[in-house]
């Protein structure tokens, strides 16, 4: 998908980054900060079961696409973000500069196994 149709990115979604904060005894807490809204195209790949503590579950991959944006080339940093499409979160693993052409940027996502 090296150019955009009209239409394609069609999904709203929300990328977030991970930051520590501390709660009202001091403890270190997990939350999520916003970093872009940005239109996207979800596309599944495979799925899998796996048992996990001795129950089941689900994870599923899908490629993510969205416009180029230059906060999107550090694939390093982008590996720790996830993405939310309505109550669905996905863990973005690598980000892929289709082309190097600067047109789209490939996500390659996880969801099912936790909460990002």
């Amino acid at each position: 998908m090296s150019s955009l149709r009209a239409g394609q990115l069609n999904r709203r979604i929300s990328l977030q980054r991970q930051s520590n904060a501390q709660d009202s005894y001091g403890g270190p807490v997990r939350t999520w900060l916003n970093v872009a809204t940005i239109w996207a195209d979800i596309q599944p790949l495979t799925g899998r079961e796996l048992e996990s503590a001795q129950r089941m579950a689900s994870e599923i991959s899908h490629l993510i696409t969205v416009r180029y944006q230059s906060s999107l080339t550090d694939t390093r940093v982008v590996s720790g973000y996830r993405a939310l499409y309505k109550a669905r979160i996905f863990n973005i693993h690598a980000a892929l500069n289709e082309d190097e052409s600067n047109v789209l940027v490939t996500l390659l996502a996880s969801e099912g196994l936790d909460d990002g």
